[in-house]
């Protein structure tokens, strides 16, 4: 008899995921610039700044974070929140940087107001804390203990900078500051004196809201005033004080402020004196570089600038400032290892390298652009789609006017030739043109070419050559009233020998078609040569009564198909641009439609018939369902129901190249805004898995041309990679069934040649508790047991005293269940008697016992063996009794019993008649 095997199960694992580590807030880098702290709403994350790795988020208390750094030495992370709570982690972080453990140390509150600024000194042994009103504690992280309290005006405290002054400064300093009176000084002593390990040039530069800045001298417990005019008693600035600096090799000190000045302050006739440079921007972050020899500010101009200290002239090329998205609005600053780091507004973070000075001395101005950007956040992911013909990056459409390219591979070289920060997910470009959010994405068969449509009424096309790292705009297609929701490119792939084949980046689409809000649909003949403004108009069509969400080009390239908001779908000719059919059954907005690929097999209905699969063609619907249609009659052939929520994309998987494995398996994907990824079955309209690793609507779906590997994005920022295993599941499956095989007959070789030893350490591995209890109970009951046994054979015996803590468990439970029947109870007391005689009672109630439940688990078998023990004692109780009662009755009943016939019988031995005695 044949043996009928079921269809493989289809399965998918999340390979790698691109998701938020920064979204606002602060941001700080430990010394060696590879362990990177950002704020992620209420949690804190620390990720490895060139692999992009994720080491660790640290859960935050439920309120924003308000501020946060780690120290130089990466030994300790402070966070601080809007709770008023400021959390000490002390980190572990691994030799390789494979993971960092953090380890809350101390949670304490330091403040009466928030805590929006900290500052530690280079030896991470001090941290000084700045509240919203003004007031300044300078901490031992170790200790946990306040060694010095700044008290000052009640003004948010905005910048705090730990430095030690050169020492030919330190005793200028200390000379004015004798020839003062002590009661005109502005100092705190605590009550505990202050370490004696700190040093005696160390201070604590401050700036506030209203635009001072203050020195405090952390030895002497003094403070002294930074005056733009020390007769007026000027304030250094005339807004918020953003960011502090100081060159020790220079004596001098740097300050920006939101006033529009940066302002570099020298010591000179025992006084700091300023000299303010005028910009046009305002200061978020300043600070030196090249051992003080230049200075950098950045702010809402979104450029980084660097200036000569001593000749106060700019060395960097000048720009135009840029969108207040790419306004900056902090900066780290790590002279060691020439690296900026710039937060800006849209959530990323760019990375600058400091040119050399033989670089300023041969070009004279030189270029200061990132060299690298990271997305905090990819915010809302409208779309996306694979790009290259080795779809080795991804473009994202993401809730922004730019379309991002990242990487979508693990071996990437940077154009420069490194490998530095070249990893999965990393930034590679963004393609700037729109001026409105970029709604939906397409690409052509190569991948060299992107259209994208956007809410500024126009279509683009970009062309992607990241080789030469060439990213442009081909063209502009206008001609839109509203948003263009939608748009698609023809995928049909030239001959081999062609030069459109050899050579794609030279050869664009033929054209570009686009629906929008204004319910046309236009199609444009793409030019052969890149047009500097907008390209002709085009052909287009009055095509729906409402919104088009989604348009698809056959693949052969003579069809296309529009869903729209009016709940149809509509087959158009690509040459005439008239209408062929019209796709009805939907009970609301239609949002997704894709054709068959070409050799899609034949596929069958709900009615029993079978369909051609290149006459098919698959929607998705704002009704949770999604419907299979056939294109030659324009009829429903299957309707699949299973998402809960709208479904907003549908893809169709790669068809196994093996045309028997082809015939059964046509699947295609689906995500709806119930966060969710379903693959089906098109066969049997059954969801074959379900795939849950989002937390909001998913608004995307792509899927990899050769290996199947679908990406889902949507509303909680993340792009999620779910990579096809069901060819491993079916090999760790069919491995698993042969090995299962062996087992089972290697058990039943042992019980055979009477290995009880081996026997019953196979019966508990494979969990068959038939099987160990028939190996029991002949071993209870054999007609010869060992004198001495507990349970009847010493070799038993032996392998019951030896037993791991999770065998012993999985033994528990099952003389638990054979305890709960009178006909194999004897069997497990038997059997218990002896693990309770060969193990001490503390090894019983405290078994390693894995799972979430734990010794809770345990407990419930220990109490289970225990209640029915004594039920059988109380049993085997009243058995006893009632065989007393048994026994007295046979007793009574031998005593009225009539005597024997020989004893009854009258002489000669004949039977007299029995009389009844009168009464």
């Amino acid at each position: 008899m044949a043996t009928r095997h079921a269809p493989p199960k289809t399965t998918f694992e999340v390979s790698n995921v691109i998701q938020p580590i920064f979204t606002g807030g602060s941001v700080a880098l430990e010394s060696g610039a590879r362990i990177l702290a950002s704020t992620l709403g209420e949690n804190a994350v620390l990720t490895e700044l060139n692999t992009g790795r994720r080491l660790a988020e640290i859960e935050g208390d439920g309120e924003p974070i308000s501020t946060l750094t780690i120290t130089p030495s990466a030994s300790h992370l402070i966070v601080c929140s809007r709770s008023l709570t400021m959390r000490i982690y002390a980190l572990k972080v691994s030799p390789a940087l494979d993971a960092v453990e953090p380890t809350l140390v101390r949670t304490s509150k330091p403040h009466a107001t928030p805590v929006v600024v900290l500052a530690v000194d280079k030896t991470s042994t001090l941290l000084a804390t700045g509240a919203a009103d003004g007031a300044i504690k300078i901490w031992d992280i170790v200790g946990g203990y306040v060694t010095h309290t700044v008290s000052g005006p009640s003004v948010l405290v905005s910048a705090l900078h730990f430095f030690e002054i050169a020492a030919t400064a330190d005793d200028s300093a200390a000379k004015a500051k004798n020839n003062k009176k002590k009661k005109n000084l502005n100092k705190n002593r605590e009550d505990d004196a202050a370490p004696a390990d700190v040093p005696s040039k160390l201070r604590l530069a401050w700036g506030t809201q209203d635009g001072r800045i203050r020195i405090f001298d952390l030895h002497k417990r003094t403070t002294a005033p930074v005056y733009a005019d020390a007769q007026r008693k000027r304030e250094a600035h005339e807004s918020n004080v953003q960011s502090l600096d100081y060159s020790p090799e220079q004596h001098a000190l740097l300050s920006g402020s939101r006033d529009k000045t940066m302002t570099l302050w020298l010591w000179r006739d025992d006084a700091w004196q300023g000299t303010p440079m005028l910009r046009h921007e305002l200061v978020e972050s300043v600070g030196f570089l090249n051992e003080g020899r230049w200075m950098y500010s950045a702010g809402s101009g979104g450029l980084v600038r660097i200036w000569d200290a001593t000749t106060r002239q700019e060395i960097t090329e000048k720009h135009e400032a840029r969108s207040e998205a790419e306004a900056i609005v902090s900066a780290v600053s790590l002279p060691q290892r020439s690296l900026l780091l710039c937060a800006q507004a849209d959530f990323t973070l760019a990375l600058y390298r400091v040119p050399s000075p033989a670089d300023v001395a041969s070009a004279g101005r030189v270029p200061m652009e990132p060299h690298r950007r990271i997305s905090g956040t990819h915010d809302e992911i409208l779309d996306v789609a694979y790009v290259l013909p080795d779809q080795s990056m991804m473009a994202l459409a993401t809730n922004s006017e730019d379309i991002r390219l990242v990487s979508a591979s693990d071996t990437e070289t940077q154009a420069d030739g490194t490998q530095e920060g070249a990893y999965f997910g990393r930034d590679v470009a963004l393609l700037k043109g729109h001026e409105d959010i970029v709604m939906s994405l397409d690409v052509d068969w190569s991948g060299c070419w992107i259209a994208s449509g956007a809410k500024d009424n126009t279509a683009r096309l970009w062309r992607v050559d990241p080789a030469a790292g060439s990213y442009t705009c081909y063209a502009v297609f206008t001609g839109h009233l509203e948003s263009v929701g939608a748009v698609a490119l023809p995928k049909v792939v030239p001959s081999e020998a062609s030069e459109a084949y050899k050579n794609p980046l030279d050869h664009p689409p033929p054209f570009l078609l686009s629906g929008s809000q204004d319910r046309f649909v236009h199609k444009r003949e793409i030019p052969r040569q890149a047009q500097a403004s907008k390209a002709p108009a085009g052909l287009k069509r009055l095509a729906h009564d409402k919104d088009i969400n989604a348009l698809d080009v056959s693949p052969t390239g003579k069809h296309f198909a529009s869903a729209s908001q009016d709940k149809t779908v509509k087959i158009w000719d690509v040459q005439t641009m008239e209408v062929l059919g019209i796709l009805r059954g939907h009970k609301r907005g239609v949002w997704t439609v894709r054709f068959a690929p070409l050799r899609t097999p034949p596929i069958q209905g709900e009615t029993g018939g079978s369909v051609s699969g290149r006459g098919v063609i698959l929607t998705g619907s704002g009704d949770k369902t999604i419907k299979l249609w056939s294109l030659s009659d324009y009829t429903c052939l299957r309707t699949f129901e299973g998402h809960s929520h709208n479904v907003l994309k549908v893809v169709w998987l790669h068809m196994p190249a093996d045309e028997a494995a082809a015939k059964n398996r046509v699947q295609f994907a689906s995500a709806g805004a119930d966060s969710l990824v379903k693959v089906w079955d098109a066969n049997t309209g059954e969801a074959e898995c379900t795939l849950d690793n989002h937390e909001d609507r998913l608004w995307t779906l792509a899927v990899h041309p050769k290996t199947n590997t679908l990406v889902s994005g949507g509303s909680d920022s993340k792009v999620t990679f779910w990579r096809d295993t069901t060819a491993e599941t079916q090999a760790a499956a069919a491995s698993a069934a042969l090995k299962l095989v062996e087992q089972e007959q290697q058990l039943q070789n042992y019980i055979h040649a009477g290995a009880y030893r081996d026997a019953i350490a196979l019966a508990l591995q494979l969990n068959h508790p038939g099987r160990l209890l028939n190996l029991f109970t002949s071993v209870v009951t054999t007609p010869t047991p060992d004198e001495g046994s507990l349970t009847g054979l010493k070799a038993v015996d032996d392998v019951l005293a030896r037993l791991s803590d999770e065998q012993l468990f999985l033994l528990l439970l099952r003389l638990r269940d054979w305890n709960t029947n009178a006909r194999t109870a004897p069997v497990a007391q038997r059997v218990l008697a002896a693990l309770v005689r060969s193990y001490p009672a503390d090894k019983l109630s405290n078994l390693s016992v894995k799972g979430a439940r734990g010794q809770k688990s345990l407990g419930e078998v220990l109490t289970a063996l225990k209640v029915y023990t004594e039920r059988h004692y109380k049993r085997i109780d009243e058995l006893v009794d009632e065989s007393y009662l048994v026994e007295y009755t046979l007793r009574e009943m031998d005593s009225l019993a009539p005597p024997a016939l020989e004893e009854r019988g009258g002489e000669g031995g004949e039977e007299g008649d029995v009389v009844m005695a009168e009464p």
